[in-house]
């Protein structure tokens, strides 16, 4: 017994309830089915809320058919609602889930000390019922977190591996209630009233602090992604801000290029025309230039063609004194 209650006592300042740790979330991306029913096992035994309701509900039990129904009952019940909302991805805030589930302890210590005859003078619901209606709060709160990792780990979840992490639960809780019963065992005689009363105040408390840390943690994280959601509205404008600059930029250059290019084809087609002017000019002199010197041609053959007449005409002339002259 001194040694369980330091360990109740400190269970509440553990950390989280049943967090997971990184190399989980890293190991799940391509995790095999056993690693599945390991992360099952792994995560109940390591689950303090699941672990102290536990305590607080085979705490007085005895018989072992007792033990079975209600084993059975929150067994059943935490299967039912790991398995179908896994499966339908139904989920919920964590931290409202795990603070259910830390008011399910107080609850349970509380009816163990004989709550509600003591300060309401009535029996309690009925236990067996009240163990599988938490039941169904547990498995929600193992179906939210193994979804949690499942997208932290960007994988989703098949039907055998949901199965595998269900069974790997029941295998851790094979485990816990070996060793709940192992202790409870142990300080079981003479003082056990006396025990029962501490153990169970103790689960009180413990639930109470669980309680307080999930709600803290509600709405501390619900502030903190608040935040953070405006940091990333933030950087998102800046971003945006920064690619319609950079766009901005870009249109200006481009239309500076292009009107470069246009500037530039405008030179061309200048340049062109002025070539082509130039060859136009150049055509004109070339046939007049061509013109000029037909028409010499045909001056000058007409020339020739005259002075030919001429000297013929005049042969002619001369040939006719000749004979004229020969003739007297």
């Amino acid at each position: 017994m001194k040694k369980l209650l330091p360990l109740l006592l400190c269970i509440p300042l553990i950390g989280r309830s049943h967090g997971v740790s990184e190399s989980t979330v890293s190991a799940m991306a391509d995790a095999s089915l056993i690693d599945f029913i390991y992360f099952g096992a792994e995560h109940m035994v390591t689950g303090y809320d699941h672990i102290l309701f536990l305590i607080g509900v085979v705490f007085f039990l005895s018989n072992y058919f007792d033990i079975f129904k209600f084993i059975t009952a929150f067994t059943i019940a935490h299967c039912i609602t790991l398995i179908f909302a896994t499966f339908y991805e139904i989920t919920a805030n964590a931290y409202l889930i795990d603070a259910v589930i830390a008011f399910s302890v107080i609850y349970k210590g509380f009816e163990n000390l004989d709550g509600f005859k003591k300060y309401f003078s009535i029996n309690p619901p009925n236990l067996i019922l009240m163990v599988f209606i938490f039941g169904l709060i547990h498995g929600f709160g193992l179906s939210t977190k193994l979804q949690e990792v499942a997208v932290a780990a960007d994988i989703h979840l098949s039907l055998f591996q949901i199965l595998s992490f269900n069974l790997g639960v029941e295998f851790g809780q094979i485990a816990v209630l070996i060793i709940v019963f192992l202790l409870l065992s142990m300080i079981k005689g003479e003082f056990f009233d006396k025990i029962s009363i501490a153990t169970n105040f103790i689960l009180v408390i413990a639930g109470i602090l669980l309680l307080a840390y999930q709600l803290n943690g509600y709405f501390t994280d619900d502030k903190y992604d608040e935040e953070h959601k405006h940091d990333e509205e933030h950087n998102h404008d800046e971003e945006h801000k920064h690619d319609e600059e950079h766009k901005h930029d870009k249109e200006h250059k481009h239309d500076k290029e292009h009107k470069h290019d246009k500037e530039h084809k405008h030179d061309k087609e200048h340049k062109h025309d002025e070539e082509h002017k130039h060859d136009e000019e150049h055509k004109h002199d070339e046939e007049h230039k061509h013109d000029e010197e037909h028409k010499h041609d045909e001056e000058h053959k007409h020339d020739k063609e005259h002075k030919h007449d001429e000297e013929h005409k005049h042969d002619e002339e001369h040939k006719h004194d000749e004979e004229h002259k020969h003739n007297h």
